[in-house]
């Protein structure tokens, strides 16, 4: 063998170990987030919560357990939307972003103790994300239908091309900002 195949022989399962490893990092996360959520059933039922990190004082529910169980319903579903889009392998996985954004909101909300009507009006607040996702969704696919009609591609095969793919979790992310 020659020092360019064990080279690449090296790098291969380096790369591969890096996978494994992110993937159960995730798979772990995405396991505990029953556990996460009855994070609420630790938090005491009075108006005052002391922690390490300061002091929670819940105006609008009056208990700081009602305050961490309603804040748990919003940032659970937004930590599973956020794993669902770095992770989703197909073309339309940027209108996942609407979803993030709605529950981005309601975390806001939630955490927002003068708001007394949670989670009214919030579709005002996504309407310039759907205008921006929704007719960009239309025009790759459209795009995508054009080119199955003049090619023999498969859908993977097309998935495949309009895919953008960055190397790094930070490339991810500089993608969308």
């Amino acid at each position: 063998m020659t020092k360019e195949n064990l080279k690449s022989q090296h790098t291969d399962k380096k790369s591969y170990n890096r996978k494994i490893l992110l993937g159960s990092i995730i798979a772990t996360i995405i396991a505990g987030t029953p556990f996460l959520f009855y994070v609420y059933e630790y938090v005491p039922d009075t108006q005052t919560w002391e922690t390490i990190f300061g002091t929670y004082n819940s105006n609008l529910y009056g208990s700081a357990n009602v305050g961490v169980w309603v804040l748990m319903m919003k940032v659970i579903p937004l930590l599973l939307s956020f794993i669902w889009f770095f992770t989703c392998k197909h073309w339309w996985y940027h209108v996942l972003i609407i979803p993030i954004a709605m529950f981005s909101f309601q975390c806001l909300s939630a955490l927002n103790d003068d708001i007394v009507y949670m989670d009214e009006l919030h579709i005002i607040w996504l309407l310039p994300f759907m205008a921006i996702v929704f007719p960009s969704i239309y025009l790759i696919r459209a795009k995508m239908f054009n080119q199955i009609n003049d090619a023999d591609k498969t859908m993977e095969e097309l998935e495949e091309e309009f895919m953008i793919k960055p190397k790094t979790f930070w490339g991810k992310i500089k993608q969308y900002f």
